[in-house]
């Protein structure tokens, strides 16, 4: 099959939906022959934040001379995207070869994260990669990246998601997602609300892992524009992380503090390698700046806890105006997304993504008129993001946010490069 026909095949598995467990991932990876043996594996979980961290920590890793693997998802622009080796994407031409083979071993009812989860296993096992990065999926416990035996697991901050899966509290939901670390290895936590903390907590006792926390056993803290490191056993000054915003310092730390640790386990790496690996992170989408006049931020966040660190870095760009290009999914929460962004905004330009279940435009620019900002219905994205231009003076901010598949649709606008529309 081509790239093309391999990508349609794949994406069609999306029929299967959402079905946590282990039971199609371990086989299919048994008949593969278990290539993900073969190198050693990290987790990265949580609810925001887990595409940074995993980004940090893989390029520090790659800093300090490892071959490294990075698994993450969804995708903005590209398939391509998921599955790198030290920032590198998967060709189209390894995807079609892999996917081939995955495919012909796998269960009838294997979803399409399954697949290529396994198609990340084959492709960093036959590229020989030392260790690899790991984001998970919706979960933990149940994810099917939990198949890897991690030497250690990260866990960024936590809040409410896929409560129809993961559980209605915010301790269920952090309890599932601890369930991916491997009994004692070490546990690494962002700052969290004190039900998700005490559910992490206890996971660690009952599996005998050793949990450090931010905060406590280490932190990053803003100094001017640049942060500072008190890890586990070491202390970096002055770095400037590759990816901006100002909630980065949390995932800075947590990547900082990973890599202590995989040090102590066999994978050092130099305070250099360090500071090089947060100073040339990258990962797009979240507060990625595009030059110009005016200049066009995109940012990822789609849940009240991203709107919320949004608006704390959006307090530290200068600007005249800033005007929002925004378009949310249907099922989302409408008032917790765009309630802490909106007191910012002096006019939003609501778009509908090309999506099914994206919300109308014009029911968003009802409710931000609602809120007392000047809204309009511009329908694409492209329109909203062409009509944003067009209104904005050379000084002002134009702002895209909402949903992933907003920043996604206009990213590949704004580099015109073709958008492969799919999330799971």
């Amino acid at each position: 099959m081509t790239y093309a026909e391999t990508l349609a095949h794949i994406y069609a598995l999306g029929r299967f939906g959402i079905k946590p467990g282990l039971s199609r991932i371990t086989p299919l990876l048994a008949a593969l022959g278990n290539p993900q043996d073969s190198y050693a594996a990290v987790h990265v979980v949580g609810t925001n934040g887990k595409g940074s961290t995993a980004s940090f920590l893989s390029s520090i890793l790659s800093a300090g001379g490892y071959r490294t693997g990075l698994f993450t998802s969804p995708h903005l622009i590209s398939f391509t995207e998921r599955i790198r080796i030290d920032d590198a994407e998967v060709s189209e031409d390894e995807v079609a070869t892999l996917a081939e083979r995955v495919m012909a071993a796998a269960p009838a009812d294997t979803t399409f994260f399954e697949i290529v989860t396994a198609l990340a296993a084959l492709y960093f096992a036959e590229k020989g990669v030392d260790i690899a990065v790991f984001e998970a999926g919706m979960g933990g416990r149940l994810d099917s990246t939990n198949v890897f035996n991690g030497m250690l697991c990260a866990i960024t901050p936590v809040s409410l998601d896929h409560t129809d899966y993961l559980g209605g509290t915010l301790e269920e939901i952090a309890t599932e997602k601890a369930g991916i670390c491997k009994p004692g290895t070490p546990m690494l936590s962002a700052r969290q609300h004190p039900d998700a903390e005490r559910a992490i907590c206890r996971v660690a006792v009952e599996i005998g892992s050793r949990l450090y926390r931010c905060g406590e056993d280490f932190q990053a803290s803003w100094q001017q524009r640049r942060l500072r490191y008190r890890g586990i056993a070491l202390t970096l000054d002055s770095l400037l992380p590759g990816l901006a915003g100002r909630y980065q310092a949390d995932n800075a730390a947590l990547a900082l503090a990973a890599a202590e640790l995989l040090g102590a386990a066999g994978f050092p790496v130099t305070r250099q390698a360090m500071k090089s690996g947060i100073e040339e992170a990258r990962w797009p989408g979240r507060m990625e700046l595009f030059p110009g006049a005016p200049r066009v931020l995109l940012d990822g966040a789609h849940n009240p806890a991203g709107a919320a660190a949004l608006a704390d870095s959006l307090r530290e760009i200068p600007r005249d105006r800033l005007l929002l290009v925004a378009g949310v999914m249907g099922d989302k929460e409408l008032a917790g997304i765009l309630a802490p962004i909106l007191p910012l905004v002096d006019r939003v330009f609501a778009v509908s993504p090309a999506l099914e279940r994206a919300l109308p435009a014009s029911v968003l620019a009802s409710f931000c008129r609602e809120a007392g900002v000047a809204a309009e219905e511009a329908g694409s994205v492209a329109e909203g993001i062409d009509m944003a231009r067009a209104a904005a003076a050379p000084g002002d901010l134009v702002l895209v946010c909402g949903s992933l598949f907003t920043v996604g649709e206009a990213r590949g606008i704004l580099l015109s490069r073709p958008y492969q529309l799919f999330r799971g």
